[in-house]
């Protein structure tokens, strides 16, 4: 074995067993509580992630305390798909899951989940909002498609926003989750329902504080998903002649593979929007996430004011990310950055890396190993993720090298540079090849580029060997790939 190699089996050995220790001491102390908030159909158009307008200060106060990973993304950047897959801790080719409006019970029956697993180590697990998929709004009040066995308790928050929803302008009159709408509201923070949201979170941490009983408590806001729904103070932060409409050059559709522009098209209402509608889709998303912010500050607070601060892992994420008018179109459910990377900050206790960010790829399946082993949980022997762990304590660890996201029939890998992507069998559809050092917006495809050849086919072989991982049979969990069996199964 090499020096090399030695010494970075050593460093390896040096950082698990530093992870490993401060877990025990946690666990000593009082065991290490989790807090897990969730954004729905965030990007990162946020302060700390630097964008120039959105105002995030409770975001960016907690990125100050926590790690920020730049460069996180999500499996599926569709939402049932998503959040299946890192509640799991399984790629959506394992929970069989690629679509809304499915159980995870339905194709994966004896799963554990994320919660689970801490319930089954004596941890009260409480839902709150949209933890699995939800049809947003109609199901807002409603379990919508939870699973019932990954909690202890649960709470379906709802509120003004939806009693109001003759309000909401829409680009198809009366349809709202899946459509570009909005609607500047009356009242105040607390009669929305994220704000009830926040309200039920902060009397749970309050109980918590009361009774020393370790949690898991997961609260998933609603915004800024469709309809975009904030009370008008926060559209006022955004004067409609500050926003900017993103713009692509003419032509732009026929450097992409056909299945790459069909996702740009796929909502022909939204394709060439008015410049006006645009103005104001824009500023009522921006809206929703400062609002977003101010109720994720009241629970961060009464983390603070009750002393749980002091023995809770905080982790804050979104299920995909978000196109604002970027590459000419609106929403999700493509395979660019925009709606593949999320936000990610965890924070622990005592930190020496507070403040501190780090590039490294990671994905969304690496929730559940990372909170498993920094509240001393034994390891999900399921799990296809990797933990995270080790960056918390050497912000230049790199537990990955490449980052794995798919959509439809297509697969990207991104590695430290690159961002590679093959649709259909062995990419029989088309591929995309784009270079983040000199191309952050992905608007340059060097798929057909004579000099990046050999990159091309060395990042295919690594994405080849990613998706065969990620369709592997994961240990000690049934996968049920016929619905007519699932549903006999039941």
């Amino acid at each position: 074995m090499s020096t090399r190699t030695w010494w970075t089996v050593g460093i390896t050995l040096v950082l698990a067993m530093t992870v490993s220790s401060l877990a025990r001491v946690a666990h000593a102390a009082g065991r290490t509580n989790v807090l897990f908030l969730i954004c729905d159909d965030l990007n990162c158009d946020i302060g700390c992630y630097g964008h120039p307008q959105v105002k995030t200060p409770n975001i960016d106060r907690l990125a100050a305390r926590g790690v920020r990973f730049e460069r996180a993304y999500c499996q599926y950047t569709l939402c049932g798909p998503s959040r299946a897959s890192f509640m799991t801790g399984l790629y959506p080719d394992q929970t069989l899951i690629h679509g809304n409006a499915i159980l995870i019970r339905t194709h994966t029956p004896d799963v554990v989940t994320m919660s689970q697993h801490f319930m089954n180590n004596g941890y009260h697990a409480t839902r709150i909002g949209k933890i699995f998929h939800y049809n947003v709004p109609t199901a807002i009040g409603t379990d919508g498609h939870d699973d019932p066995a990954s909690w202890n308790d649960k709470f379906n928050p709802i509120g003004r926003d939806k009693a109001e929803e003759n309000k909401i302008f829409s680009l198809h009159p009366g349809s709202f989750g899946g459509t570009l709408s909005w609607l500047a509201a009356d009242g105040t923070d607390a009669e929305q329902t994220d704000g009830i949201a926040a309200a039920e979170a902060v009397e749970r941490l309050e109980q918590f504080a009361a009774s020393k009983r370790p949690f898991f408590l997961a609260v998933g806001l609603y915004r800024p998903h469709t309809p975009y729904v904030s009370p008008k103070k926060y559209f006022d932060m955004y004067p409609l002649d500050t926003i900017v409409v993103p713009t692509v050059p003419d032509g732009y559709l026929d450097t992409l593979p056909k299945p790459a522009a069909a996702t740009l098209t796929r909502k022909k209402d939204q394709v060439d929007l008015k410049e006006d509608l645009a103005k104001q889709a824009i500023q009522a998303y921006h809206a929703s996430i400062t609002f977003a912010d101010a109720q994720l500050g009241q629970i961060i607070d009464a983390l603070d004011r009750t002393g749980l601060s002091k023995n809770t892992v905080i982790l804050f994420t979104s299920d995909h990310g978000y196109h604002m008018g970027e590459h000419g179109y609106y929403q999700k459910t493509t395979l660019f950055e925009n709606a593949a990377r999320v936000p990610l900050i965890i924070a622990t206790p005592g930190m020496a890396t507070a403040g501190k960010s780090t590039p490294m790829p990671v994905e969304s399946v690496d929730f559940y190993p990372t909170l498993a082993e920094l509240c001393g949980l034994p390891k999900p022997t399921h799990a296809s993720g990797v933990s995270l762990a080790p960056v918390l304590n050497n912000i230049s660890a790199a537990p990955r090298t490449e980052a794995l996201t798919q959509y439809g029939s297509g697969y990207s890998i991104r590695t430290a540079r690159y961002r590679y992507t093959e649709w259909g069998d062995d990419g029989k559809d088309g591929n995309e090849l784009y270079d983040h050092t000199t191309d952050p917006a992905e608007m340059h495809n060097l798929a057909n580029s004579p000099e990046h050849k050999d990159v091309i086919a060395e990042l295919s072989k690594v994405l080849h060997a990613r998706v065969a991982d990620a369709n592997r049979k994961p240990p000690g969990v049934t996968q049920i790939r016929s619905v007519e069996k699932a549903k006999k199964k039941k």
